[in-house]
C-alpha cells in the first residue's frame, strides 16, 4: 500500500483546524488507506499559537479566571491533537528529516495564505524539502490573501511542483490559475466532504447547558449584530451560550470546550451564531439554522461558500430588519443547500479518486 501524508496547520488551537484534520484522516481511512499527518513542530508557531489561545480578544486582555479556561481548552486540544495518527516530529522549518511518502495530500487550511500571522512564508506548505514522490493538495487555500495581489514567481514555481491543485474557495482557485495557468478544481471543505468523520465521534456536551439554546461561535461581532440577535433570543425563550470564547452579550460562556465539545455542542443547538467560517460549516453538517456576519479576515471563505451553495440569506448585512434575522434563526437551511451539497460531494470524490488511483 502507497504511504500517504496529509500536511496541514494540525496543531492549530482552532475548532475548525482540528476538525478538517480530522475528517480528511477518517475520510481516506473510509477509503482503505492509512494515512499519516506530517508532525511538523516550531517553538516560534507554538509560542505564537498558545498566545493567540490565550488572549485571543486582543486589546481586550484575557482576565486571570478566563486565562485559566482558556488554558484548559489548550490542554483539551493538545490531548485530541495527540490522538491523531502523527508521523515522527520533525522541524517546520527544515523538513530534511520529515517521513518519505509516496504521496502528501496538502491541505485543507490556509496552507498559502502568505498573510497568516505566524505561518505565512513557510515554504514547507508549498513543497519545498518535502520527502515525496508525488504532491497533489485537497481543499487548500489562500485565505485572506486577495486574488487582486496575485502571487510572486517564487510561490508559484512551489505550486508548480503539484501534480494536482484543489482548492475550497474560488479566490483561491483564480489565485493558482492566473500564477501558473493550470486549472485548479474547486472541492469541499473535509468537514463537508466527511461529515459522518464528526458525527461518528463520541460527543462530550456539558452538563447543564440551558435548553434550548443558541450556539455563538466567533468573537468581536458588531453591535448592530449583537442586539438584534438578543431581541429574537430573548423572544423565544433561547438562551445564548457562546463557545470557546468570551461574548459577554451572550446568557452563558463555555471557554474551555474541546474540540468534541464543540461537536457535541453545535450537535445540540437551536441555531448558531456566527462570524467564523466553520461556523457555517457545522451548521450545515447539522441542518441548523444559522446567521453569520462577514469580517474582514475571513470574507473570501465565508462569501465564496456561501455563494456556492446559494445559502446568502444566512449572511446578515448592517441594517437588516429584525424579520431578516428570524427568517434565518428559526428555520433549517433549505433543501437546495443540501441538494447542491451532495452534487459537490461528488465532485470532491471524484477529484480524490483521481488523485488516489
Amino acid at each position: 500500500m502507497a504511504k500517504l501524508g496529509v500536511l496541514t496547520f494540525h496543531r492549530c488551537i482552532n475548532y475548525g483546524s482540528f476538525w478538517q484534520t480530522r475528517c480528511l484522516v477518517d475520510g481516506l481511512r473510509s477509503r482503505g488507506h492509512e494515512p499519516i499527518v506530517l508532525d511538523h513542530r516550531s517553538d516560534r508557531v507554538s509560542r505564537a499559537e498558545w498566545r493567540c489561545a490565550l488572549q485571543p480578544l486582543l486589546p481586550v486582555r484575557t482576565s486571570a479566571a478566563d486565562s485559566q479556561l482558556y488554558a484548559s481548552k489548550i490542554r483539551k486540544f493538545l490531548k485530541a491533537i495527540e490522538a491523531l495518527p502523527l508521523s515522527g516530529a520533525f522541524a517546520l522549518d527544515d523538513p530534511t528529516g520529515s517521513e518519505s511518502c509516496d504521496l502528501v495530500i496538502v491541505g485543507s487550511d490556509e496552507v498559502w495564505n502568505l498573510r497568516h500571522p505566524w505561518y505565512g512564508g513557510c515554504r514547507l506548505f508549498y513543497g519545498d524539502q518535502l520527502t515525496a514522490r508525488r504532491l497533489v493538495s485537497y481543499a487548500a487555500t489562500f485565505g485572506n490573501h486577495p486574488a487582486a495581489t496575485g502571487l510572486e514567481s517564487f510561490w508559484a514555481e512551489g505550486l508548480r511542483k503539484f501534480e494536482s491543485i484543489s482548492v475550497r474557495d474560488g479566490n483561491s482557485k483564480t489565485i493558482v490559475e492566473n500564477a501558473i495557468g493550470r486549472e485548479a478544481t474547486l472541492v469541499l471543505d473535509p468537514c463537508l466532504q466527511f461529515p459522518e468523520a464528526i458525527t461518528s465521534h463520541e460527543a462530550i456536551s456539558r452538563e447543564a447547558l440551558p435548553r434550548p439554546y443558541a450556539a455563538i461561535y466567533g468573537h468581536s461581532f458588531p453591535s448592530w449584530f449583537k442586539d438584534p440577535v438578543r431581541r429574537w433570543a430573548g423572544s423565544r425563550g433561547i438562551k445564548l451560550v457562546s463557545v470557546g470564547y468570551r461574548n459577554d452579550w451572550a446568557d452563558e460562556q463555555w471557554i474551555d470546550a474541546g474540540p468534541h465539545d464543540f461537536a457535541g455542542f453545535i450537535a445540540g443547538a437551536a441555531a448558531v451564531v456566527t462570524n467564523f467560517f466553520h461556523g457555517c460549516v457545522f451548521s450545515l453538517i447539522n441542518s441548523k439554522a444559522f446567521a453569520c456576519v462577514m469580517s474582514d479576515y475571513r470574507w473570501n471563505k465565508i462569501h465564496d461558500l456561501i455563494a456556492l451553495l446559494g445559502a446568502e440569506r444566512h449572511v446578515i448585512p448592517e441594517g437588516a430588519g429584525e424579520r431578516d434575522y428570524g427568517a434565518v434563526l428559526d428555520e433549517a437551511p433549505v433543501s437546495a443547500i443540501a441538494a447542491r451539497l451532495a452534487e459537490h460531494r461528488l465532485r470532491s470524490q471524484a477529484y480524490l479518486d483521481h488523485v488516489l488511483s
